[in-house]
């Protein structure tokens, strides 16, 4: 099983770049089914794309490799793309044989190889790509009097099939792992972000007082220099509310904080802005934020419904030709 598990996942991996996603030859108004009216607006140029959505974990929704339309897959519960757009990650709504998995599959070619990763009644979700698109992070969950709280992480290596999972202690009840650019794995801890070695858990660096990091997307900017976190309180008092912070990675130092708060962020956009959600009349708007907080550019408007109903997005990075 293991033997053709691994040269299933060999296959996928040489298949041919015709799985990137077309590049937009102009502007485009893309419907998102199953989203109570939500149109997403991009252009040629744009450095991410929409690749994934989702209704909290009800729904999860993938879109094809021409970029033509997106397919609801109603036994997954969230899903997100490689960063060289060939591979999909999912992960399932239910056990299997008593475990939980990834399912990893070829966007080309629609095959799925199952990996699986933590044994009932532990969960593994949250799937975070590495830069390289070789493996995948996902956040380890214990229910534990009545509410689910992280206890560590998976990883998967998607070229062999091989899941390695890894308890943490100390750990925030809600903290989520996301891939570092340089390979080690960044969660929240004690109100800033503490970087652990992916091969065994181990604490690489702490930054301390900086907050927590923003998801579900990539916290880190494209270049790497930049964290995006939730603001902590400032100077010790209690804030009124959160605010977004940008954090100067090789210092680990908050460098500046963004005002007004957005309702969520979904990564970066390039070095100097990210995609958030802000609210918009009665309902809400993705868009693009400069590092002030304001808007430069509409993505999507956001009917109050959808945003109600856990709205999630998932991008991919364009890669240069």
């Amino acid at each position: 099983m293991i033997a053709r598990l691994a040269a299933a996942l060999t296959l996928t991996l040489l298949a041919p770049a015709t799985a990137r996603a077309e590049p937009l030859t102009a502007r485009a108004d893309v419907s998102l089914p199953g989203s109570g009216g939500v149109t997403y607006r991009e252009q040629a140029g744009d450095p991410v794309r929409l690749t994934a959505y989702g209704l909290g974990t009800r729904a999860a929704y993938l879109r094809a490799p021409s970029g033509a339309a997106f397919t609801r897959n109603a036994a997954l519960s969230e899903v997100s793309v490689s960063p060289d757009g060939r591979l999909a990650a999912g992960v399932p709504k239910a056990y299997r044989d008593g475990f939980d998995a990834l399912v990893l599959t070829d966007r080309a070619t629609g095959r799925s190889v199952r990996v699986r990763t933590v044994r009932k009644p532990l969960t593994a979700s949250y799937a975070s790509w590495s830069r390289d698109g070789r493996r995948v992070a996902l956040t380890v969950q214990s229910r534990t009097g009545g509410a689910w709280r992280a206890v560590g992480f998976t990883v998967v290596d998607v070229r062999t099939g091989a899941a390695r999972t890894v308890g943490v202690a100390g750990l925030p009840p809600k903290a989520g792992f996301w891939w570092s650019p340089g390979g080690s794995l960044v969660a929240s801890y004690g109100g800033g972000v503490r970087f652990y070695r992916a091969a065994d858990g181990a604490v690489v660096r702490t930054l301390r007082g900086v907050g927590r990091p923003t998801g579900p997307e990539d916290p880190f900017s494209p270049s790497g220099t930049r964290l995006a976190t939730w603001c902590p309180p400032p100077s010790g008092r209690q804030a009124a509310g959160e605010q977004l912070c940008v954090v100067d990675v090789a210092s680990g130092t908050v460098a500046r904080r963004m005002a007004p708060r957005p309702e969520a962020v979904f990564g970066w956009w390039d070095d100097t802005h990210l995609v958030g959600v802000a609210r918009q009349g009665t309902g809400y708007r993705l868009a693009v934020l400069d590092l002030a907080g304001r808007a430069t550019r509409a993505l999507a408007d956001v009917p109050r419904p959808a945003w109600d109903a856990d709205l999630w997005v998932s991008f991919t990075r364009a890669r240069a030709k």
